[in-house]
């Protein structure tokens, strides 16, 4: 290795880049020195020659010292004593003239009644440490606080003062800024949930069915799923992200790659719901004519979601209920009109920059620019720019019409969410936070100096996935995170949390790690990044707190041990699923038992097979249609399958799920029976697992899996409906059957 690899080599660990990962095979990956500098690279910094190597290397390592105080710091609300170094450039023997006057803020506070803390006067503060750096020495001093406080974001305000010019710049008086986070030590968990265990069902909102929504699910069909949990004593829904998506396919419909994990997509909204569609006479004669009605009956009917039909109609509809908005209420400042500007308030840069882009991107659209902003001329992708600026002050209703539809679904939620309160559900809506958000979406556009946009975020290769996979996600550097007080993150969770009993973080793994990939190289050349997870971890902590919002970390996959321990630690719930549950390496399956019990348990996710699925080998016919599979591997899957068939018979009878002497012959011969899903269900809640989660497509014997990993088109990914209309699933005797077997997990909130 030359001088120059071992100094990106001493950078790279730096940076958090590892040097090495183990797979899934338990093969081990060392990382070339090209990754390195290209992962380097797209973190910004300057690897040219080895004097920038050499100056980036010494800055890192200085850091500590030279920045005086750290951006942020985050830290258990019991921590004592709760210690805030600060590092300031003093010569010997001038430390008695120092004087350090500090405060602490709460933001809220702050921001609403102008009001702060009275600061503490230090005189001649105990120096302890020093540096020299540079020939400068820089002293080491601790500010304890020993003020109790409630959870929650502070602002440091420091203030340092010498009697001679010795500060940089030659002034008497340097001022330093921080954040402070105090979070509690564990997530939240409902009182409920301590004495009893719970259950609820999962869907994929977008494929359900109904007699009333345009195509695809909506916020209505979700109403009518509460109210009959409600009445069978479930405790919780669980639905895929909501998260804004381009609504076009192929690329543009999966709920996992959204445009803005900040907001949420319109196509979920119940048009009829919306008071200004219900006072506009205009739209009420559209809605009724036999045109229309017949366009909503033909998408209605159609066997796969057209997400850009119904996207379309709902557009057209929400433009004219934004212009009745418009004229009726927000230029008369009307309650409504109020309540719409305190949201967009509320929301503030993040909703404003949201809107703009959508503004910009159809806009750009139109101009067959394209919809990613990478793609746009190279005025229009910094959004501070002199030209964006310019088409906002010209473009300003269509900005306002983006708002008034983020307002609406807050909305739509927010009533929901007051339903779910009154029908005493326990947990009520249990979403899901997608891993990233696409690099040509709003987020990136929105906060590139935080993004690595010569990157993408992947996973390294698998059996399914022998090349790794590249998800087109641009990662987030962790150093420019933190010296932004990580408010990209903890808006990303808030925003999630918000109206939600429960989160499930997909992908918990990239709290900790996440896989880069290089722009240019294969995935299989990728590499992790650490993150600085005790510290992202204790931000969701005390945002599930303050919102009561139970966590489900998604923690599937090869992980090291640390990992669930540490989710255990901050009282996230464990992700568990009947398909992986073994006693590896032995594959028989986990007894009940042996469950943890701080875990959500479930059988199968949108990216594995169905009950049904599974039982009938599906997933192993579509992927050998496809030619997914190598053959070697196609005929291992087969030989496991039959094994695993063979071993979930005989760990059901085992538990007197199904009758000791039932002919097996019978079961493996024949399509899985609503007896047998009954029964793995039954196994299932026979575990301490806090929370069990059955999939209403397992229950009614859907065959077909919702995305099979690796493909895009090849398989209708995201755009298959469910089998049933839901008026008829929450009649069905497979549904009721299993809501009673399931009747001792019933819990009612008080």
């Amino acid at each position: 290795m030359s001088d120059r690899e071992e100094l990106i080599a001493e950078l790279a660990a730096l940076c958090g880049i590892s040097p090495e990962y183990w797979d899934i095979a338990g093969r081990k990956h060392v990382t070339t020195i090209e990754t390195k500098k290209a992962i380097l690279e797209a973190m910004g910094i300057d690897v040219g020659s080895s004097d920038t190597l050499l100056r980036e290397i010494r800055s890192r390592r200085s850091k500590p010292w030279t920045q005086c105080v750290a951006p942020v710091r985050v830290m258990s609300v019991n921590a004592r004593p709760r210690a805030i170094p600060i590092c300031l450039p003093i010569a010997p023997g001038k430390e008695s003239a120092l004087t350090i006057a500090w405060r602490i803020d709460p933001e809220e506070r702050a921001q609403r009644r102008g009001v702060s803390a009275a600061p503490i006067v230090l005189s001649s503060p105990p120096i302890l440490g020093e540096q020299w750096i540079d020939g400068v020495r820089y002293v080491r001093i601790e500010l304890v606080d020993a003020v109790e406080r409630d959870i929650g974001y502070y602002t440091v305000r420091i203030t340092c003062e010498h009697a001679e010019e010795i500060f940089p710049g030659n002034s008497r008086r340097f001022v330093l800024k921080s954040r402070l986070i105090l979070a509690p030590d564990a997530c939240y968990m409902p009182d409920e949930l301590r004495e009893k265990n719970a259950w609820g069902v999962s869907i994929n909102l977008y494929a359900v069915r109904s007699k009333q929504n345009w195509g695809v699910g909506d916020f209505s069909d979700l109403r009518l799923l509460v109210e009959w949990l409600a009445g069978v004593g479930g405790s919780f829904v669980g639905i895929n992200p909501l998260h804004a998506i381009p609504n076009t396919s192929p690329f543009g419909v999966s709920p996992y790659a959204p445009i803005s994990r900040f907001y949420r997509n319109f196509i979920y909204l119940d048009i009829h719901r919306i008071p200004d569609v219900a006072s506009s006479e205009e739209i009420r004669k559209k809605l009724l004519a036999k045109k229309f009605r017949s366009r909503v009956d033909v998408l209605r009917e159609r066997e796969l979601i057209d997400y850009e039909a119904v996207a379309a109609l709902k557009t057209n509809l929400l433009k004219k209920a934004f212009d009745r908005f418009m004229e009726s209420d927000y230029g008369k400042k009307t309650k409504r009109g109020r309540a719409f500007e305190e949201y967009v308030k509320h929301e503030g840069e993040a909703l404003d920059s949201f809107a703009l882009f959508m503004a910009l991107r159809v806009h750009m659209e139109r101009r067959r620019f394209g919809s990613s902003w990478e793609d746009w001329p190279e005025e229009y992708r910094d959004r501070n720019s002199p030209m964006v600026a310019a088409f906002r002050k010209t473009h300003e209703r269509d900005v306002l019409f983006h708002k008034y539809v983020q307002w609406l679904i807050d909305t739509q939620l927010k009533e929901l969410s007051r339903e779910i309160q009154e029908r005493g559900l326990c947990i009520g809506l249990y979403g899901d936070i997608a891993v990233g958000s696409v690099g040509g979406g709003s987020d990136a556009w929105g906060q590139r100096e935080v993004m690595a946009s010569g990157a993408d975020v992947g996973a390294p290769p698998d059996d399914f996935s022998p090349d790794g996979q590249r998800w087109g996600f641009p990662p987030v550097i962790p150093e420019r995170l933190k010296e932004r007080g990580y408010e990209l993150f903890i808006r990303t969770v808030r925003q999630n949390m918000k109206y939600f009993g429960a989160v499930r973080i997909d992908h918990a793994l990239g709290l900790f790690r996440l896989f880069w990939i290089p722009r240019g190289m294969a995935a299989r050349d990728g590499a992790y990044v650490e993150q600085p997870y005790e510290d992202l971890l204790r931000i969701v902590a005390l945002e599930s707190a303050r919102h009561k919002t139970l966590v489900v970390a998604e923690d599937l996959g090869t992980i090291g041990e640390n990992v669930r321990e540490s989710l255990k630690r901050f009282g996230m719930l464990s992700y568990r699923l009947f398909y992986f549950e073994r006693r590896y390496p032995d594959p028989s399956f986990l007894a009940p038992e042996q469950y943890p019990e701080m875990a959500l348990c479930a059988v199968t996710t949108h990216d594995l097979p169905t009950l049904r699925g599974f039982w009938r080998g599906r997933d192993i016919e579509v992927r050998r249609r496809l030619g997914t599979y190598r053959d070697e591997v196609e005929r291992k899957m087969i030989r496991d399958r039959e094994r695993d068939r063979h071993l979930i018979l005989s760990a059901l009878r085992a538990y007197g799920l199904i009758p000791r002497d039932a002919d097996e012959r019978s079961y493996l011969a024949s399509d899985l029976s609503p007896e047998l899903c009954l029964a793995i269900y039954r196994y299932l809640s026979m575990t301490p697992c806090k929370l069990l989660a059955v999939s209403l497509d397992d229950v009614i014997g859907t065959l077909d899996q919702q995305n099979l990993p690796g493909t895009v088109d090849e398989h209708p990914n995201w755009i298959q409906k469910m089998p049933l209309r839901l008026e008829d699933i929450v009649e069905d005797r497979r549904v009721l059957d299993l809501a009673r077997a399931l009747k001792d997990r019933a819990i009612r909130s008080p």
